[in-house]
């Protein structure tokens, strides 16, 4: 028998997360059955649970998946100098990770915005998940502290503001723009971009007194 490439088994592990990725964006976590994935990705129960032994284990697998895309796009630009500042980087960095995630759709509409927001709403019940969903937000916090405090030394954001204050911010802006985009559909980044530029550039009224 001829032995299957390590190719193929990336291949067919990226189908399956895929469509499991279309199948809860359409229906929700809770709504969708494993059988349901398994037509969604035309595939056999035993190929299937060849990758994943069910449900909880595909969410936290895509969960992951999207976490380390969104740390290392911050790790990258924590190691350039001087960083991105922060307008340009939440939004090119979103902007990564949803055109890696463009070809999942439902209804003709991206499916990985509402996915996101099911995954938040999940974590208040799987405690397995929070903790995935903790541990990853950790390391993307601490990467945008790194930068923000980069910037801080450079003089280029004020200082008397903790860096993870605004680190976490940040993470917020990205977050709800996240989940504008599952309630009201799709938005380019650059809105992102620019809102966040123009609060930036906002005078600061409690010290101009």
């Amino acid at each position: 028998m001829a032995r299957v490439s390590q190719e193929h088994l990336d291949a067919r592990r990226r189908q399956i997360l895929d469509g499991a990725a279309i199948c809860f964006a359409r229906n929700g976590f809770h709504a969708t059955s494993m059988q349901d994935v398994l037509k969604e990705v035309d595939l056999s129960a035993g190929a299937v649970y060849r990758y994943f032994s069910g449900k909880d284990e595909l969410i936290a697998a895509i969960v992951g998946e999207v976490l380390v895309q969104v740390r290392d796009g911050f790790e990258e630009a924590a190691r350039s100098t001087p960083p991105p500042s922060p307008d340009l980087l939440v939004a090119s960095v979103l902007s990564r990770v949803l055109a890696t995630k463009e070809s999942l759709t439902v209804d003709g509409r991206p499916a990985f915005p509402g996915l996101v927001v099911q995954v938040w709403a999940e974590t208040i019940r799987n405690e397995e998940l929070a903790a995935v969903l903790h541990e990853g937000y950790g390391a993307v916090r601490e990467a945008w502290t790194r930068i923000v405090r980069a910037h801080q030394d450079a003089g280029t954001i004020r200082s008397d503001v903790p860096p993870e204050y605004v680190a976490r911010t940040m993470m917020a802006a990205a977050m709800g723009f996240l989940a504008q985009q599952a309630l009201f559909g799709p938005a380019p980044t650059e809105i992102l971009r620019d809102g966040l530029r123009a609060l930036m550039s906002a005078p600061d009224e409690a010290g101009a007194n």
